[in-house]
């Protein structure tokens, strides 16, 4: 018999199996992302989440963001009404799992929901997760945490609808870079054929994930690139720019709509390393970074208290733009 490629990876079927009995023991699952969720981090929680209640279970859902607001691009995705206020999440839940959390403080003010929950599942697949729960699914090896929601779904027994796989496709999609990244494996590549036999429209889904923008982005992404600056000499070459609450306001531009600028600046043939710098509503700077393979920024990220990948990586500064550079550039 051909192995399931599925059963691949560092996670022991004897974690497999804890998770399964606590969770089905429970009475209620409490699941939580990371802030600021991307499709991977949200898509996930949402997957198992409907599969949960589907199967009967009382779920609670949400992120720890103090404005609690589901970014646009990912308000398509089914399942929202099991999303809670941070504020309304269970103080001390009996279980509760995590997708896409490589540390307890990046599940802002749900870190403390966390650290008194009597069981933390981790499912992750970030090299850099500290392994902060009782028991932690995490498999770097995984193209995104949307394969070990899968898996958990499918260990705990459940079906698998169209919801629930549009959820799990948005995961997997968003993390390859749309099957661009070196994450694209066969085993990517077969989970995205599982899933789209189970009903999603992969064309709706990539309309609503890179085909959509208001016009303001336009304007901000040319003040964006006005104001790029390459540095060829740090270290493989550096690319930056950064984007203003001013600029947004201008152009009446949720903070949301900003992430997709890097994919633009990235191309540049002189720099191995992109970063963009953008000012939230609280005047934070958060800071993206990508890499083609010659600077694993995810080590320079951490550095810096952030984290990620070897490729994609990012961090939070509360310092102006140019001290911000300044800390990054030293390290490159």
């Amino acid at each position: 018999m051909t192995p399931d490629p599925r059963d691949d990876g560092p996670v022991s079927g004897q974690d497999w199996d804890r998770a399964v009995e606590l969770i089905s023991a429970a009475d209620e699952v409490a699941l939580a992302c990371h802030v600021s969720p991307d499709g991977d981090a949200l898509g996930s929680t949402l997957a198992v989440g409907l599969a949960l209640r589907a199967a009967g279970k009382r779920v609670t859902a949400s992120f720890g963001d103090r404005s609690f607001q589901v970014p646009r691009l990912l308000r398509f995705l089914p399942g929202q009404d099991l999303l809670t206020d941070p504020a309304h999440y269970p103080a001390v839940p009996e279980v509760m799992v995590t997708f896409d959390v490589p540390t307890v403080e990046r599940l802002g003010t749900l870190a403390g929901n966390a650290v008194r929950a009597r069981e933390l599942i981790v499912l992750d697949h970030h090299p850099s997760n500290t392994g902060f729960g009782t028991l932690n699914l995490i498999d770097p090896a995984a193209a995104a945490t949307a394969v070990l929601a899968e898996e958990l779904i499918r260990r705990l027994g459940l079906p698998i609808d169209a919801a629930i796989a549009t959820c799990l496709y948005v995961g997997l999609v968003t993390d390859t870079g749309s099957f661009r990244h070196s994450s694209t494996t066969p085993r990517a590549h077969a989970m995205a054929a599982r899933l789209v036999a189970c009903g999603p429209d992969p064309e709706q889904i990539a309309r609503e994930l890179w085909d959509r923008s208001p016009f303001g982005y336009l304007k901000v992404l040319g003040a964006a690139l006005e104001r790029v600056r390459l540095e060829p000499e740090v270290g493989g070459g550096l690319v930056w720019t950064f984007v203003t609450r001013a600029d947004r306001a201008a152009h009446g531009l949720p903070y949301d709509e900003v992430e997709g600028i890097i994919d633009v600046v990235r191309r540049t043939n002189e720099a191995d390393v992109a970063a963009i710098l953008k000012e939230d509503d609280e005047g934070a700077w958060q800071v993206s970074t990508r890499s083609k393979g010659g600077v694993d920024v995810s080590r320079v990220c951490a550095e810096l208290g952030g984290g990620g990948h070897a490729k994609a990586a990012g961090f939070t500064s509360h310092l102006p733009v140019e001290e911000t550079i300044a800390s990054l550039r030293a390290l490159l």
